[in-house]
Formats: structure tokens, sequence, C-alpha cells
């Protein structure tokens, strides 16, 4: 990242760059620089400047990548927006494919304090879950949970607090197809994360999610940790409530007390996420992210990326990265099944970015999805996911889902995450029990007006008091004070318990 001049209203990120990124507000006529001359109109902060002239349908670069094309001529000193850039399509092939050497692990003394479970894995919360098969047995489950907090005493057992997961399908149907394999991976994921310390998992009885099929199918038979039932087995709602109740306790006393300990990184499990995404998201918050999380992998940890939508244009740089074909071929199958869906559908992966993303000056798709992936740091692609697969091999995984934060959160936690890291520049508010979550600001100005939702601020690496190296440090170092107990701003204001959203696919009959 390069500043124009002493005082930077405008910064370069890439020697290739043909467009800057403003740091603030700029006035039409206000000058940037000896060598640009003034600003030709206004350009909002975040919002993208012509550094140089260019012609229409040649390349505009941002990160040293194409962004789009001009979509008319541009001088230097104009506004680059979707006024004058344009979509350009991207072929990808694996013709030339060279596999990526995976990244080594370092010998690492690091440990965060977390609670041990019977399966070997390392909670970095302790949470216990109602969970729900179908919406009809949702209402007893937050009924459930809700007496459970407000009464049972479950914090002096050294618990933090019950949480339902409950959502609006499991019924109607078919249960040969894509979107009810994505809701059995997504309620047994949760029911076995590390961060419960056990679950009771709730049915009605006559759905399509029946509950003993899928403790069967997926083999949750530890029944010191998972138990079950259905409403209309137990004689209703209120008779559900009262045996519910009387299992969570009963279980509570079993579990009580479990202590932290010290465990080594290789047991934390991250997801990234970014929303409310602004120009600065890929300057100051992702990279600074993607730092700490090459950071987790090279003490033997895992990270996970997600939102395919988001990487599309971009996937060259992820194919980069892959330690084999077979990683590589797996997240092209996905671009083109996010192709074909989106055609099906009538629309287009250059629907994306939203309009909020474009207001704080993303302009196309690729513009998002280059800063999107710098969350991710550098390490090597040891695998690609389907939606809420269980993580399989450490280090840097990609899982397949949609770009909506919720949707795709509740998969990674499916996956096996166990805490959270989100960044914003718009402002996202949002927790994902049983994960605490990270929020990252991107810039001050939004750090500042929304304090008490943000985490971390980011923005003084545009502010010119951090750099992504310090920011990323004091990331990673968040990340083992969260894993160990410390709470999040999401978690202080109680988010957490409405953003359970498995992706529906499919047809409901």
């Amino acid at each position: 990242m390069e500043l124009i001049n002493d005082y930077p209203m405008v910064i370069s990120l890439d020697p290739d760059d043909n467009v800057g990124v403003a740091t603030r507000n700029i006035a039409e006529g206000l000058s940037l620089s000896q060598a640009l001359g003034a600003a030709r109109e206004n350009i909002m902060a975040g919002h993208k400047v012509a550094l140089v002239d260019i012609e229409a349908n040649t390349p505009v670069v941002k990160y040293g990548q194409t962004i789009g094309l001009a979509s008319q001529p541009i001088r230097a000193g104009d506004h680059v927006h979707t006024h004058n850039l344009a979509m350009l399509e991207r072929d990808t092939s694996l013709e030339n494919f060279t596999p990526a050497v995976p990244t080594p692990v370092m010998e690492s003394d690091l440990t965060f304090n977390g609670f041990h479970r019977r399966d070997g894995r390392v909670g970095t919360r302790n949470y216990i879950g109602i969970v729900a098969t179908v919406n009809c047995s949702a209402t007893v489950v937050k009924a459930t949970a809700d007496q459970l907090n407000a009464s049972a005493g479950l914090e002096k057992l050294g618990f933090d607090g019950v949480v339902p997961v409950t959502h609006g399908s499991g019924c109607a149907m078919n249960t040969e197809s894509e979107g009810f394999a994505f809701l059995e991976r997504v309620v047994t994921g949760y029911a076995v994360n590390p961060n419960f310390a056990f679950v009771i998992v709730i049915g009605l009885g006559c759905e399509s999610n029946q509950v003993k099929a899928l403790v069967d199918k997926y083999g949750m038979t530890d029944s010191q940790r998972i138990d079950y039932f259905n409403i209309q087995g137990a004689g209703g709602t209120r008779a559900s409530i009262k045996l519910a109740s009387d299992k969570v306790l009963a279980m509570a006393n079993t579990h009580a007390h479990t202590p932290r300990q010290p465990a080594p990184l290789k047991h934390l499990t991250v997801a990234l996420q970014c929303g409310g995404s602004d120009g600065y998201s890929g300057i100051t918050a992702n990279p600074a992210l993607g730092y700490a999380a090459d950071l987790i992998v090279q003490h033997g940890g895992s990270v996970i990326l997600a939102e395919t939508p988001e990487i599309y244009g971009a996937e060259h740089l992820l194919l980069n990265r892959a330690v084999d074909v077979n990683v590589a071929r797996k997240l092209l199958e996905h671009i083109a099944w996010w192709k074909h869906y989106t055609w099906i559908n009538g629309a287009e992966l250059n629907n994306n970015p939203s309009p909020g993303n474009k207001a704080g000056g993303l302009s196309t798709i690729l513009e998002k999805s280059l800063g999107a992936i710098s969350k991710s740091g550098s390490s090597s692609l040891s695998d690609v996911l389907e939606y809420a697969e269980p993580i399989k091999k450490p280090g840097f995984n990609f899982m397949d889902s949609p770009g909506y934060d919720p949707v795709s959160v509740t998969g990674q936690i499916a996956s096996g995450s166990t805490i959270v890291c989100f960044t914003t520049g718009r402002g996202s508010v949002s927790g994902f029990k049983p994960a605490p979550c990270i929020k990252l600001a991107t810039n001050t100005a939004m750090f500042d007006a929304m304090s008490e939702d943000m985490d971390i601020n980011c923005g003084g690496i545009i502010d010119g008091d951090d750099t992504v190296k310090s920011c990323g440090e004091a990331i990673f170092q968040k990340i083992i004070a969260i894993a160990s107990g410390e709470e999040t701003a999401s978690e202080t204001l109680g988010y957490g318990s409405n953003e359970f959203v498995p992706w529906m696919v499919g047809a409901v009959t």
C-alpha cells in the first residue's frame, strides 16, 4: 500500500493500480496531489478515484488485479464506480495447475484455555444446546431454554447458558434432496460442536427430519452428551417442556463444574466472515484478519473461509493455493454449480455486491471478491468442504455457502468452527451462539459510531496509526483471549440465539 502523497487523501494499494481509494470525503475541485491534479467530482470516503486516464474497454486495476473494464473513457481524478465500470467475465481452468506447497506447521507452546470433550475436541464455550429438528418443535425448544435460563441456576454449575437452536424447516421436504442433506448436516453439526457440553434434540414425531433416524444416521450415540425425544411421544407441549427441563438438569449435574484447561492451538477452528463490506474492507480488516489466519494455521489450527459467490472472479487466487488437483477441481465445481443455480433462478453472480456494499465504494463482484479472499491470508488450501461438512484436514479450508452471512456462519459452525471472526465496514450486528463472534471494524468512523458492537478497530491502517501486520497480531491475540473465555461485544449485548439459519435449497411440497 502506497500513499499518493504525505497527506493520505488517496492511497494506492499496488504499483500496477490505475485507481486509488479515498481515505475521506473529497469535494470536487480539491487538489489530490501535484501529479493527479484536482478531483473532477465529489468522491466519498472508501470510493475509487482514477490515478491516470483510462480508455474505454480497458482494465481497471485495484490490488494489482483487474476488477472490471472501463465502460467509458475515464480521466485522472474521476470517480470510478458502477456508472463507468463494467463487469469482466473470467474463465478459469486447471490446464496448467501446479499444486501448492503445504504451509508448514511450527513447533508451538502457545495454548488457550478451553473445555476438553470426551471425543478429544476442545470447546471455547460451555453452553447447553436444545436443538429442534423441525419448525414444529421450535416453540417447545425456545420455551424450555427461556425457562432454564431464567430460573435454573445453570451458571452456578459452570455453564454459559442454554442455547435454543431453532429454524423454519424440517418437513415437507424430499428426504433425498440436497437441501435436506444440508439441514441434516447443520443440525447434527451443531449437536456435536464442542462448544456445547451436551444437547437435547427435540422433534415433533411426524416430520420429514425424523430425530431417531438423524441420531442413528450420524452416529450420535454418546448418551452422556446427547439425548432426544419427540413431542408427540412425550404427551404434548407442557409435558415436553417439563421433560426437556428435567433432562437438561439431570445432565447438567453430571457435567457440572467442568474446568477450562490449556489446549494447543491445533484445537482451534476459526470461521472467517465479512458482512456489510465497504471500500476499506480489502485494505484494512480483511488483510489483517488474513495475517491472523496465517498465524492460526502456522500454529497448527484451522480456519474456514466461505461464501462462494464472494470469491467469484478471484477464484484463481485460491486455485493457486490448492495442495492438489482434487481440491482445485472441487472449488471449480462449486463455482460452476453457482453459475447454474443463479441462472435457473433468473439471476447472475454479479448481482452481488449489495446496495450497502456499493454505497461503501465496492463496484463489482470482482472487486468485492478480491477483498473478501484476503481474509484467508496466504496459507495453502487444504480442502474444499460441502456446506456444513465436518472439517477433516487441518489448516486453511474453504466451505461452499451463499453470501448471506447467517446462512454461511451456520454452515461454518456446523463444520466445526468454535470461534467466528467477522469483519464489517458498514456495521453488521449479530452473534452466533454457541461460537463467540469477534467484530472487526474496517474504518475508525464506524468503529467510533458503533463502539459497543465492535471488538477491534482496523481503521488505524488507513489512518496511519497501524499496519496490517500489527493489527493482524492483535487479532491473533484477541482470538486466543476470546477462546479462553473473554467475552466479545456481541456476547455482552446478548446476540446469538437468532442466527441459526440453515441453507434452504430445493422445493418445499
